[in-house]
């Protein structure tokens, strides 16, 4: 079996887990909080032990500066202001994870996103499997037959869906390879990107399964007119016993408002596939690759102050991939 790479948006686990653990009032060695830190080193903890990845990787958004926040000075607004104690933990999360001897990458101006996708590339360039760990939906774009995603809910590792291809149509309509048009059809309010008006969850996945993808979409409102894409619409309506509504959504997408929102929307949400990972992975002792350090897991996690944690990570991270 081909190797495999566990990727991990460290962001998102470090903001679920503030906010389900916060309460526990958990703090390191030197009085500083480390509920989400804890939070997240379980869970992956956890990944890494149902999984057994040959490397990790962590994606970690740049702090200081943001090329879709240029572009877009609207982009995130309207989320709450975050807690300074959970900003505390996002800063010193790369530092925890690069001392135990794990990967982490910052791309410049960029996101976690970022890392996410260009794993996934990656992974597919050099024949590994690729499964990345996140609580939002931005990385199901990167969905594909050597790139699964593992949505963390409330059930934990556990508990969560592993999402390919086809249970990513099974729960939105939409083939894996068209994700990215149905996202940026629908928009993202956790984003500020609204939406095209008009074509919202349940319409954007009939016209990408009947039209086959938005290329073609627009290539026939240009040509055509629209002419295809009202009577195929309309001929899927007929076949379903529903009100016909073509001439509908071709009125709603011809404008160029409607295809400015598209693609905007797209050039925001298409996350990198160039970011420089760093892995090398015949190159042993490189970061990111598994087996760890004893000496070094026992150091990193035992600072945290859960006897249980360190144990674990122990076992999961200082263990050949396979091995017993």
């Amino acid at each position: 079996m081909s190797r495999l790479l566990l990727t991990v948006d460290a962001p998102s686990l470090l903001h679920r887990n503030h906010h389900a653990r916060a309460e526990s009032g958990l703090r390191d060695r030197a009085g500083r909080p480390a509920w989400a830190l804890h939070g997240m080193l379980r869970q992956i903890l956890d990944a890494i032990d149902q999984f057994a990845p040959d490397a990790v990787l962590f994606g970690l958004d740049d702090r200081a500066a943001s090329l879709r926040t240029q572009a877009y000075p609207a982009y995130k607004a309207g989320r709450a202001e975050k807690d300074p104690e959970l900003v505390d933990q996002l800063e010193r999360a790369g530092a925890l994870l690069d001392a135990l001897g794990l990967l982490t990458v910052t791309p410049p101006g960029l996101e976690a996103d970022d890392v996410n996708a260009s794993a996934a590339a990656w992974a597919e360039r050099h024949g590994w499997r690729c499964v990345i760990v996140t609580s939002d939906r931005d990385s199901f774009a990167h969905i594909s037959e050597s790139t699964q995603v593992l949505r963390l809910i409330n059930g934990g590792i556990n508990g969560s869906p592993l999402l390919n291809p086809q249970r990513l149509r099974v729960m939105y309509g939409v083939a894996a390879e068209h994700y990215l048009d149905f996202a940026a059809l629908r928009g993202d309010p956790s984003d500020n990107l609204p939406g095209v008006p008009g074509i919202g969850a349940k319409t954007a996945p009939v016209l990408l399964s009947e039209m086959g993808s938005m290329r073609a979409v627009w290539a026939d409102i240009d040509h055509c007119g629209g002419e295809t894409l009202v009577a195929t619409l309309d001929s899927y309506c007929d076949e379903h016993g529903l009100r016909r509504i073509g001439a509908g959504v071709l009125a709603k997408l011809a404008t160029d408002e409607a295809r400015e929102r598209y693609e905007f929307n797209l050039a925001m949400m298409t996350g990198r596939s160039d970011v420089e990972l760093g892995l090398k992975p015949d190159v042993p002792g490189s970061p990111g690759l598994l087996p760890l350090d004893p000496d070094r897991v026992s150091r990193v996690v035992g600072y945290l102050g859960v006897p249980a944690t360190t144990d674990l990570a122990l076992r999961v991270l200082t263990t050949p991939p396979g091995g017993l």
